[in-house]
């Protein structure tokens, strides 16, 4: 846990009492003192440094200084097939952590009807993997996430319109594509990643026209888990200084 994540009702004048898990990392993770300086960062807010003014088993009292401002917003959104619930929990962290704007968990063909009932998904379990990213990645940006259970109305209603405003450039991974990462709009970018038996090709089909570029990892097939963040690197990677661009 590289930042301390907090929400804004929990802050009183410029102090912040913390009795739950938090308070538990501070002493028995980074076995802190009275005295010692930890970032924090206040949830889609500001970050600086908390200064431990007390602290005894299980509690936790900081004085803030918040004055420091997130980093820009990413400049990458990613259509994810959803995956098994477990690989999504560690997809999600990864992705968080590497800089993602939005991510759309999608249907598909080889995706199991069952993980769009999982608790993950049913009772937005999602969100605490989000927060874990960002204490990782240092960022108090909460990216977007929906759930879209048909692939055909996200790809012919949903996407368009997202397209139209957002630009950038369109990649979708697939054995058999280029070589090299489709160029286009390099502002920002749109990743498109299959579920693990791969898109079929009336999804294939689809994307191309939406406008994507497919490209191929490489001739190993990689787990999907393995996937999102080395694609996700080689697309920042080409995006270059657009990395570094807002919404």
């Amino acid at each position: 846990m590289n930042l301390i994540i907090v929400q804004p009702q929990e802050i009183s004048g410029n102090e912040l009492v913390l009795v739950d898990q938090r308070a538990r990392h501070i002493h028995k993770v980074l076995r802190c003192r009275p005295g010692d300086n930890l970032r924090v960062g206040v949830l889609n807010g500001p970050m600086g440094t908390g200064r431990i003014i007390s602290m005894d088993q299980g509690r936790v009292c900081l004085s803030l200084r918040l004055d420091e401002v997130p980093p820009p917003a990413p400049v990458l959104d990613l259509i994810l097939a959803l995956p098994r619930p477990v690989m999504l929990k560690r997809i999600l962290v990864q992705a968080v952590t590497l800089g993602v704007n939005h991510i759309y968990l999608i249907n598909a063909n080889r995706v199991e009807k069952s993980f769009f009932s999982s608790s993950l998904i049913a009772e937005d379990g999602w969100r605490e993997f989000l927060l874990k990213g960002l204490e990782q990645a240092v960022d108090t940006r909460v990216p977007g996430l929906s759930v879209h259970q048909r692939f055909r109305p996200f790809i012919e209603d949903v996407l368009p319109p997202v397209l139209a405003r957002r630009g950038g450039g369109r990649i979708v991974a697939h054995p058999g594509g280029g070589a090299v990462i489709p160029a286009g709009g390099g502002s920002r970018a749109f990743l498109a990643i299959g579920p693990e038996g791969g898109w079929v090709d009336f999804e294939i089909e689809k994307f191309q026209a939406a406008g994507f570029g497919v490209f191929s990892p490489g001739p190993r097939i990689m787990r999907v888990d393995t996937a999102v963040p080395a694609l996700m690197a080689q697309v920042n990677m080409a995006l270059g200084p657009a990395r570094a661009g807002g919404r």
